[in-house]
C-alpha cells in the first residue's frame, strides 16, 4: 500500500486566472479539465502555486490592459507564468508577439482554444510525478460533469460552446485574426456534452460561439450522428435536439451571439412553443445601412427591424438583447439619430453600448472621419438613456405577471428572500429578479431550482417579485 506522499512527490499546483467572455471561459474549462485528468491540482490564487496560467482577452483596449496587468501581477507574485487566450495571438510593434514584448519573462505564450499547447508548456515547466492513487480523482470543490468536464460557473448553469472562430470580417473586430475562421464542433460531441450537463444537474444551458447562426456552414451542414441517429450539423437541428434533451429535466436552453440571418426565422416557432427560451442575444451593432456597410456587417438596418417585428408576431413573448457601437468612424448625427429611433421602434429589451474605441489591427482604424473621444462618449450616454427608457417601460409591463424564476441566491432557504432570473435574464449581463420573502412560511427557495413568482414592482434594470 502506498504511503502518504512525501514533499518530493506532492501534487503540483497550477494557479489559474480566466479573463474575458464566456467563449474564453469554456477554453479555461477545457484546460482545467485536462489538468485535473492528469492529476494536477488547480487554484484560483497565485500563492503557493508552482506556476500560473492566465487566459487573456485582447478584444478592446481595456481588456488588453487588464490582461497585461494580470500577467504582470502573476509574474510579480509567482514568477512562473504561462499565457494563453486572445491576447496571446496579438501582434505588437514590428510584428512581434505583444505579450513577449511587454513581459519577456513569461514561460510560454499561446493563442486561444489551445488546450494541447498549454498542456505542452505545463509539462515542460512542471512535470507531474505519477501516482496511481491520486491521478484522475475528481476535486469535490469543483463542478465536474463527466464527459462535459469541469465548469467554472455555478453548478446550475453552464456555457456550451458549439463552434470556434468566425467567417465575418467586421472592420471593428480582430477576433478572426486571433481565433481564426469558423470551425463547428461535431454535433454528436455537442449533444453528448449537453446530456452530461443536464444529467449533472444543470438547469440552464447557454449556447455560445462567435456566430451561433452559422453553425455547420464550414462543413456544409453535413450529417453527423447522435446516439447512432443521423442529424444535420445545422443551427435548427441543433436547437431542436437541445430542446428535446432539456425537456425531461425541465431545463432551459438560451441562445447567444445569434446573427439575424433568415435561417433564424425557423427557430422562432420553437421559442413560441417553449422548446427553448424565447430569448435572443443578437449583436446588431448599428441600424443605419451606411454605418453597417462601413462596419461590413452582414445585414442592413431595415431588414433587421422587419425581421425582429416578424419574430415578435410569431413569438410575442420574445426578449431581444443586443450590443451597439456609438461614434463609429464617419457616423453623422443623422446616422446616430437613426440608431436611437431604431432602438425605440424595435423595442430592444436589453441593450449595451460601447463608445467606439480604436483597436490595434482593426480595419476601421483606416476609415476616415474618426470622431473626438468626447463626442463618442456623449453619444454612448445618449444611447444608454434611450435604451434604459425602453427597457424600463418593458419591465413595467411585467408587473402583475407570474413568471418561472431560476434561483441564484437564497440565504436561509429564502426566508429573507433571494435573487434569481427569469427567461428574460441571462446571467451576469442582464438584470435579475429580486425575490421578496415568501408569504407562506412553508415556502422555501433553493439555489439551482425553479420557483414561481409574481412580479410586484421594478427596481432599475431588475424586477421585484414574491415567490408563490
Amino acid at each position: 500500500m502506498s504511503e502518504v506522499l512525501s514533499p518530493e512527490t506532492r501534487i503540483p499546483t497550477v494557479g489559474f486566472v480566466s479573463l474575458g467572455c464566456p467563449k474564453a471561459l469554456t477554453d479555461s474549462e477545457l484546460i482545467l479539465t485536462q489538468l485535473s485528468a492528469e492529476g494536477y491540482q488547480t487554484s484560483k490564487t497565485f500563492e503557493g502555486a508552482d506556476l500560473v496560467i492566465v487566459n487573456t482577452c485582447g478584444f478592446i483596449d481595456d481588456a488588453v490592459k487588464e490582461s497585461l496587468d494580470t500577467i504582470g501581477e502573476a509574474l510579480a507574485e509567482n514568477g512562473r507564468v504561462i499565457v494563453t487566450g486572445c491576447l496571446g495571438a496579438k501582434a505588437g510593434e514590428g510584428g512581434g508577439n505583444l505579450v513577449r514584448q511587454m513581459h519577456p519573462s513569461v514561460l510560454a505564450v499561446t493563442g486561444p482554444h489551445a488546450t494541447q499547447e498549454v498542456m505542452d508548456a505545463v509539462h515542460a515547466n512542471l512535470p507531474k510525478p505519477h501516482d496511481p492513487f491520486i491521478d484522475l480523482l475528481p476535486d469535490p470543490q469543483r463542478n465536474s460533469f463527466g464527459v462535459a468536464g469541469i465548469k467554472l460557473t455555478p453548478r446550475h448553469y453552464a456555457y456550451l460552446k458549439i463552434s470556434e472562430g468566425c467567417n465575418h470580417r467586421c472592420t471593428f473586430c480582430i477576433i478572426p485574426s486571433m481565433r481564426g475562421d469558423l470551425v463547428s464542433r461535431p454535433i454528436g460531441d455537442v449533444l453528448k456534452e449537453a446530456r452530461a450537463l443536464f444529467e449533472g444537474g444543470v438547469k440552464e444551458l447557454l449556447v455560445v460561439s462567435q456566430d451561433t447562426s452559422a453553425y455547420g456552414v464550414d462543413v456544409k451542414y453535413r450529417t453527423g450522428f447522435d446516439e447512432g441517429k443521423p442529424i444535420r450539423t445545422r443551427m435548427l437541428e441543433l436547437v431542436q435536439a437541445l430542446g428535446a434533451i432539456a425537456e425531461p429535466f425541465g431545463a432551459w436552453v438560451r441562445l447567444h451571439y445569434v446573427y439575424p440571418y433568415p435561417s433564424v426565422d425557423e427557430v422562432i416557432p420553437l421559442m413560441a412553443t417553449g422548446k427553448v427560451l424565447p430569448y435572443l442575444d443578437v449583436p446588431l451593432q448599428h441600424s443605419h445601412p451606411d454605418v453597417l456597410q462601413r462596419m461590413k456587417r452582414p445585414a442592413s438596418g431595415e431588414k433587421n427591424l422587419e425581421r425582429i417585428q416578424r419574430w415578435r408576431e410569431v413569438c410575442p413573448q420574445l426578449v431581444v438583447r443586443s450590443t451597439f457601437i456609438a461614434g463609429f468612424p464617419g457616423e453623422t448625427e443623422d446616422e446616430f439619430q437613426h440608431l436611437l429611433d431604431f432602438v425605440r421602434e424595435a423595442q430592444i429589451d436589453r441593450a449595451g453600448c460601447f463608445a467606439y474605441s480604436p483597436v490595434q489591427g482593426a480595419a476601421a482604424n483606416d476609415i476616415p472621419g474618426m470622431l473626438p473621444k468626447e463626442v463618442r462618449e456623449e453619444r454612448q450616454a445618449r444611447f444608454m438613456a434611450v435604451a434604459e427608457e425602453v427597457s424600463a417601460h418593458k419591465l413595467r409591463q411585467r408587473i402583475g405577471a407570474t413568471m418561472q424564476v431560476l434561483v441564484d441566491s437564497a440565504p436561509a432557504l429564502g426566508r429573507r428572500g433571494g435573487t434569481g432570473r427569469s427567461y428574460a435574464d441571462a446571467p451576469e449581463i442582464d438584470g435579475v429578479v429580486k425575490l421578496l420573502p415568501p408569504n407562506k412560511i412553508s415556502k422555501q427557495l433553493k439555489v439551482g431550482e425553479f420557483t414561481r413568482a409574481r412580479v410586484v414592482d421594478t427596481d432599475g434594470h431588475d424586477l421585484v417579485a414574491v415567490p408563490i
